[in-house]
């Protein structure tokens, strides 16, 4: 993707960022394992990391990604998906400077020390958590185009599949919204790497309903619309309360293809 200095950095207008204000400190909870939905986010089987800090994104290991083929290899994965979500959720919440091994392991219900059965160190779980999910992102959005070669459907099942992200994972968009800088320079390419293609996919879907539009105007267009998405689990209250997804969603699916469709007002003389 060639992009915006906004998504070279992991911060405003990335497919994960969002636009709302660190949380003050919390008690670490206690979190269940991480959850993937196939259907929509489709996981990445060679993109993990494992070095031993930064975690190198070229040496992330494909034997993690392979199906566990015995009960004990299913649990060692079962554990390693819990700590992931462990760390989405308190990295979050408390900022990735403020978790330690030991409050990862608590809150998916092993020690500190047998975290470094399944990650290197701290960085390799960040890593982990977000060059994953940002091939998810790009295999999702790669696969919802291949499914729609009418570009209308394609635009509008890329914002669903966008909405359905940011509601699903809002811990994750805050924690590479707050955390990026904290990757290895490796890692950090590689997640802006991903994320710079999936917003291309973007691009490519709407240059063809807007043919004549400049590429820089429809790349802002597509990540004003990450933004709108990604800050409004959040952001949105509903008399002090959180707005429930079902009433989110549809509102956010028409606001997103408003603005990705409207036309642009001619410039002033």
């Amino acid at each position: 993707m060639a992009s915006t200095d906004a998504t070279r950095t992991g911060g405003r207008g990335s497919p994960l960022e969002h636009a709302t204000a660190a949380e003050p400190v919390r008690p670490a909870p206690r979190v269940p394992a991480f959850q993937r939905n196939s259907s929509s986010q489709p996981n990445s089987s060679s993109q993990r990391s494992s070095s031993s800090q930064g975690s190198s994104s070229s040496q992330r290991s494909s034997s993690t990604q392979r199906s566990p083929s015995t009960q004990r290899g299913q649990a060692k994965e079962n554990r390693r998906q819990a700590l992931l979500s462990a760390a989405a959720s308190l990295f979050a919440v408390n900022g990735f400077n403020r978790v330690s091994l030991e409050d990862l392991g608590a809150a998916a219900g092993v020690s500190g020390p047998a975290v470094y059965r399944h990650f290197p160190g701290k960085q390799a779980v960040l890593a982990d958590l977000l060059v994953t999910v940002s091939q998810e992102l790009l295999d999702g959005g790669r696969e919802v185009v291949a499914r729609n070669p009418d570009p209308a459907s394609a635009l509008r099942c890329l914002v669903e599949f966008q909405v359905d992200f940011a509601l699903g994972k809002p811990d994750v968009i805050r924690v590479q919204d707050r955390d990026f800088s904290n990757l290895s320079d490796e890692d950090q390419a590689a997640v802006r790497t991903r994320q710079l293609s999936y917003v291309e996919a973007w691009v490519d879907v709407l240059a063809k309903l807007h043919p004549d539009t400049e590429i820089t105007e429809l790349r802002m267009r597509a990540h004003a619309t990450f933004g709108l998405i990604n800050s409004t689990p959040h952001s949105v209250r509903s008399h002090g309360r959180k707005m429930a997804a079902q009433s989110a969603r549809p509102l956010l699916e028409s606001m997103a293809l408003a603005a990705l469709l409207v036309d642009a007002p001619e410039a002033s003389p």
